[in-house]
């Protein structure tokens, strides 16, 4: 079957996105752009930074845009988009006279919208996985080329399964594409009435409610890492502070022979360090966390050791 390489422009922005401008090339296809979004102020010292996307295409010499008016002048066949991060109109879908096909990570039309990823991991969902769709002017609403399923791992957070995500997207659209542009593939619709939607994330979502249980909280945990983290405010040693929880673990009888005196009908303690023999927990609303890393405000992540020392005693 000869295989037809068509002109391709390429919409991304972050890490999530660069194994599948990577296959693109390695398999030769011809991308004439990358369109990305513009460097935003980055960290506590506000550092204008490039997204992930645009540095991988300077390593690649491809030539990189930030403005979707000047896409006219490309004449490009196919776009590819893989989480560019805002809806493309229609306008500019119709510029592409194959259409533009997207990668979303979720198995549609389940969890459509900007928080996929972190939506599987917080529900503690056992599987996730890729869809490959033709966008139309709705929000990931388009027809499906092809879905595959991806099971997830148990410590998996958004970081680990959004590179497991990232690999699979891009190996599904290289091994689709011949087929898809030689006309052998069946677009099917989504169920519309089976939809569900994903939200945007913000900052006041990694707050953290001790009232609700373990499990909850340590996906909740997984889902938000790196951003926004998961924090609360502790009073220690008669003062209030702001700590985010980096890593924890549901608290069992396995994990640690301390954790059986957290557990019970006591609300007392919920939503605070108790530190037995250089362990830190956290009880909550059902369960408790055993807490292994943890950031004060202003100061850098450090064990629960580290923490116990200098905080705790």
């Amino acid at each position: 079957m000869k295989t037809y390489k068509p002109s391709i422009i390429f919409f991304g922005t972050p890490d999530f996105a660069v194994p599948t401008l990577q296959a693109l090339i390695r398999e030769d296809y011809d991308v004439i752009l990358v369109v990305t979004q513009a460097a935003k102020p980055v960290g506590r010292k506000q550092i204008l930074t490039s997204t992930p996307v645009k540095i991988e295409a300077k390593k690649l010499s491809l030539p990189v845009g930030t403005d979707l008016a000047e896409l006219k002048k490309y004449h490009a066949d196919l776009g590819v988009v893989a989480a560019y991060g805002e809806l493309i109109p229609k306008k500019i879908l119709d510029l592409f006279p194959l259409g533009v096909l997207n990668i979303h990570p979720s198995l549609l039309p389940k969890y459509r919208g900007p928080s996929p990823i972190q939506t599987a991991i917080l529900n503690g969902d056992k599987e996730t996985g890729i869809t490959i769709i033709k966008l139309d002017a709705k929000m990931d609403h388009g027809e499906k080329l092809k879905a595959q399923s991806l099971k997830l791992k148990a410590d998996d957070g958004y970081k680990s399964l959004s590179e497991s995500l990232a690999l699979l997207g891009a190996k599904m659209l290289v091994e689709i594409l011949p087929d898809y542009l030689n006309d052998k593939i069946k677009l099917l619709p989504q169920d519309d009435s089976q939809a569900t939607f994903t939200k945007i994330i913000s900052k006041e979502d990694g707050k953290i409610n001790w009232q609700k249980s373990a499990e909850q909280i340590e996906r909740q945990i997984r889902a938000y890492a790196p951003w926004p983290g998961c924090y609360a405010e502790f009073m220690v040693n008669g003062k209030k502070i702001n700590v985010k929880i980096v890593f924890a673990r549901v608290c069992d009888n396995v994990t640690t022979h301390n954790c059986a005196s957290l557990h019970g009908d006591n609300q007392e303690n919920i939503g605070k360090f108790t530190s037995k023999d250089n362990f830190l927990y956290i009880r909550c609303g059902h369960g408790a966390l055993l807490v292994e890393t943890l950031q004060p405000e202003g100061k850098k992540e450090m064990s629960a050791r580290e923490f116990i020392n200098g905080y705790l005693r």
